[in-house]
């Protein structure tokens, strides 16, 4: 008897161990199930989001991939979409003013936490206003360079709230980071003893500001005074006025929200145009703003090798 009261209590013993391992898997899967969910309010920030924290977080756009981010209008889902999310990453410096207006109608205006995607980054005014305004210019995220500033502060505010991953962001941070600078390499071996000195721009409006800067290029003239405000016909007549006195060969406009203003300066001043996108339209990807940005900067190097080439056909 007291042979088989031992081999209960063996059995007994080895089951008790066998049902706790089984209960700290489910804790543990319960745990990881708990994944933080992070809400955007860019596209450029659904992919760097997604390129910091792979399959550690959910990223959650705040309004629908077909939205226009400029001017946009509040909805009811919005509000319940934010109630939804443990943080929210904000360009917050006036490219999405709507995303304070949705957290002040859902009540969590106070409650949710937010990642100012800017924080340490080198802020610029619009440049070539007609107004003479010093306003800052909110479209950081269309360059190289602070685009890297801004995955890198994204990544190490997600790793404060994220201790358990935060070596994965920021390993995962350094490597997009990495692919953003090989896209600047890429551009630098379009142009290489390529003749800058006669190119100029204008934009149809200042989504542009900060990677021409980052190229060194300057921009002569800015067409709309706000982005979808078209000019006065005065303020039109000043800005033609203002691309032929110096002398700009190039106009870039946008490539989904091209206006019909653009062929009206190209005819007036004899211009050639371009197209460069804004990165603000179609779905919400993780290549999205890799794939635009090279297309954007191949433009930008193909437009430089054009006015090298007139110029020296001309000369």
């Amino acid at each position: 008897m007291r042979g088989i009261t031992r081999v209960r209590i063996t059995r007994v013993i080895r089951f008790s161990a066998l049902a706790m391992t089984l209960l700290s898997g489910l804790l543990t899967q319960t745990a990881h199930a708990e994944t933080l969910k992070i809400g955007i309010t860019l596209h450029p920030y659904y992919s760097f989001v997604s390129n910091i924290v792979g399959d550690r977080a959910e990223v959650i756009p705040l309004i629908s991939a077909e939205s226009n981010p400029h001017g946009y209008v509040p909805r009811a889902n919005d509000m319940k979409r934010i109630l939804d999310m443990d943080v929210l990453v904000v360009n917050g410096i006036g490219h999405d003013s709507w995303a304070f207006e949705i957290l002040e109608a859902a009540g969590a205006k106070d409650e949710l936490p937010l990642i100012y995607a800017n924080d340490g980054v080198s802020l610029i005014p619009i440049a070539g206003d007609p107004s003479g305004a010093k306003v800052v210019n909110p479209h950081t995220f269309i360059s190289t360079v602070a685009a890297i500033q801004q995955i890198y502060g994204i990544a190490r505010q997600l790793a404060d709230l994220d201790p358990e991953n935060a070596d994965f962001y920021r390993n995962n941070s350094r490597t997009y980071a990495l692919e953003l600078r090989k896209l600047r390499s890429e551009f630098d071996s379009m142009i290489t003893g390529v003749n800058l000195s006669n190119f100029r721009c204008a934009t149809m409006h200042s989504g542009y500001d900060y990677i021409m800067q980052e190229l060194g290029l300057n921009v002569s003239a800015v067409i709309e005074p706000r982005h979808g405000v078209e000019p006065t016909a005065r303020q039109m007549a000043d800005t033609i006025d203002r691309i032929n006195a110096s002398n700009v060969n190039v106009l870039f406009a946008e490539k989904y929200f091209a206006s019909a203003l653009s062929n009206t300066i190209r005819e007036a001043t004899g211009v050639q145009m371009y197209s460069i996108s804004h990165i603000s339209s179609g779905p919400y990807t993780d290549e999205k703003f890799v794939d635009e940005m090279l297309e954007n900067l191949t433009t930008l190097a193909t437009a430089i090798r054009d006015v090298a080439n007139l110029y020296a056909t001309t000369q």
